[in-house]
């Protein structure tokens, strides 16, 4: 499935759950989606726990 008909259903799914239940059902739907994305990516390898929870050298350069 292409990402803009993919980005088309994300979309109509936030617009009913915020038209039918109001702000606090879209702010719902939109954090489960993100939750769902990540563990998505995880899911197809594209993530690792490591990317989220680094740690910074001790002789303060950055990556």
């Amino acid at each position: 499935m292409q990402m803009a008909v993919v980005g088309l259903l994300a979309g109509m799914v936030l617009g009913f759950a915020g038209y039918f239940g109001g702000f606090g059902a879209f702010v719902v739907v939109a954090v489960l989606g993100a939750v769902g994305f990540v563990a998505g990516k995880f899911v197809d390898g594209e993530l690792e726990p490591g990317d989220f929870f680094r740690s910074r050298e001790r002789d303060g350069r950055r990556r």
